[in-house]
């Protein structure tokens, strides 16, 4: 067995004797790797998990992916040929996301993604997006733009499907609002400077940039604008809503914005928005356990995944025992008629047409001052 896959393996029964099933979880997440940033928080959000679900023991097994697109679709083979999982959660890089996803279909198992995973038609039929599609995402940013007298932007993101997924999203809705495109700079994801792609795309001479990156990986973007005497304004995407964004970039990365989802700031949500009671029940318990501060949409990734199973579990168990096929294609089939269903994130309101379930009141746009995050207004 893969060394990394055996150091990462954590297999934990929880829950109470009196449960009378298992169901079987298994996680792929980058706990190591350019993805950490993003990996490390949504292992934390797990460990919030309640002992059952829908009265139900979990087995859960969590695998570290390395941020390898190659591991993370071993680790899914892995986890429904052996380990015979009952769902997938993970992992929150697109590209490893995109492996695990084309897997969960083979294997007719349902994949909770952590990152908003576009798929080809008939690959990715058993993933469901815990996070914001890139398209809700835009609308909030563009929309930010245009209020604040941005005629034109240039972007700089990672060459992958990251990357270039924001970018197909955003550019019609740039159009429409009548903001252009100056430049488009792509980088690695592992690449260490991006000096020459900041300067082309200074050079362009834009009102903002959009840089397009995830985790600790944000930040390097962000300074080399700065640090070259880029004066627009700087947004980044919700992959980027991490403290790692503000502790690597420091005072250059003040006055940025960010789209994110509205866990980050259920304060900012109106008394009756369904999410604000339970996000701010999310940021209690996590700033509790790891510190002041330390609340980031990864980790509520994970935390909404049982206010989610709450709803299908009791569903899809009228139709099938865990560990059975049965009760695999019951799960999905209980997640396209589920309903409404509150979290930290939003409203989700998954169909058999939309796996991603989220309306536009779940983004939130957020400027860094002082070394922390403050709603915009709405």
């Amino acid at each position: 067995m893969n060394k990394a896959i055996c150091t990462a393996l954590l297999s934990i029964s929880l829950g109470a004797s009196q449960a009378h099933a298992e169901i079987t979880i298994g996680a792929t997440l980058p706990l190591t790797g350019p993805g950490s940033g993003l990996g490390i928080p949504s292992k934390n959000g797990i460990s919030l998990w309640p002992d059952t679900i829908a009265g139900e023991k979990i087995r859960l097994i969590i695998l570290d992916d390395g941020t390898d697109p190659t591991l993370a679709n071993k680790n899914a083979r892995r986890l429904i040929g052996e380990d015979k999982v009952d769902l997938i959660i993970g992992t929150p890089s697109t590209p490893t996301a995109m492996a695990v996803a084309e897997v969960a279909a083979e294997g007719h198992t349902v994949h909770l993604s952590s990152t908003p995973v576009e798929m080809p038609e008939g690959k990715g039929g058993w993933t469901f997006r815990l996070s914001q599609q890139n398209p809700l995402m835009a609308r909030a940013l563009v929309a930010h733009m245009k209020k604040n007298g941005v005629k034109s932007f240039g972007f700089l993101g990672y060459a992958d499907a990251y990357g270039e997924g924001w970018l197909k999203d955003v550019l019609p809705i740039a159009r429409q609002a009548g903001i252009t495109l100056t430049s488009a700079e792509r980088f690695g994801r592992a690449d260490t400077s991006v000096t020459a792609q900041a300067l082309r795309v200074i050079g362009g001479n834009p009102d903002a940039i959009l840089v397009v990156a995830a985790g600790s990986g944000a930040a390097m973007p962000h300074k080399a604008l700065a640090e070259r005497g880029y004066k627009g304004k700087i947004y980044q995407t919700s992959a980027a809503a991490t403290r790692d964004l503000i502790r690597l970039g420091g005072k250059d990365v003040e006055g940025g914005f960010i789209v994110a989802g509205v866990a980050l700031m259920p304060d900012s949500l109106a008394p009756n928005h369904p999410s604000r009671k339970i996000g701010l029940a999310f940021v209690e318990r996590y700033e509790k356990q790891f510190g002041p501060n330390t609340r980031n949409q990864a980790a509520a990734h994970t935390y909404n995944v049982p206010l989610i199973l709450e709803k299908v579990v009791p569903i899809a168990l009228k139709k099938g025992k865990p560990g059975t096929p049965q009760f695999r294609a019951a799960l999905k089939e209980a997640l396209e008629n589920s309903g409404e269903i509150a979290t930290t994130h939003g409203v989700f309101r998954f169909t058999a047409q939309d796996h991603f379930g989220l309306s536009d009141d779940a983004a939130v746009m957020l400027r860094i001052g002082n070394g922390n995050w403050h709603a915009e207004p709405r």
